[in-house]
């Protein structure tokens, strides 16, 4: 069955725990070309979109999912959005959980609103993610 509205509040399992390491903030922030010191030394600060690194592994679930018939390769990442609850810093342990927040179809696309809200391992909120994706369904 495709995602219709009817799957809106699906929310699934968090993602395995995610270890935030000094060595993956400077390798993001090079990445970025951003040379902000905050981002370098031996206990840096991530950049504020390293969370979309935890986000994304997050998305694995929602295209897992055999009842929606998503397909990656018929995905447009149309829009992305953050709101921080404090910076992510290094030895942050966290993990993502994924919800439908919205979906709307319009003959043969669909469009769908996500969030992976960010936690760290005690509860404490650290960031909220929200995408929206546009698929189309095959011919």
């Amino acid at each position: 069955m495709p995602i219709t509205d009817a799957h809106v509040g699906r929310t699934y399992p968090p993602t395995a725990p995610y270890e935030v390491s000094a060595a993956k903030i400077v390798e993001f922030a090079a990445a970025l070309s951003d040379d902000n010191p905050a981002y370098a030394g031996d206990a840096p600060t991530a950049p504020p979109t390293f969370v979309a690194v935890i986000g994304a592994a997050a998305w694995d679930a929602l295209f897992a999912d055999t009842e929606l018939d998503l397909s990656l390769q018929r995905v447009v990442h149309a829009d992305q959005s953050f709101v921080w609850h404090r910076p992510l810093r290094t030895g942050d342990v966290v993990t993502g959980v994924l919800s439908i927040d919205k979906v709307r179809c319009r003959g043969a696309m669909e469009i769908v609103g996500v969030t992976v809200r960010l936690r760290t391992l005690d509860g404490e909120p650290v960031a909220d993610s929200s995408s929206t994706f546009i698929h189309t369904r095959a011919s």
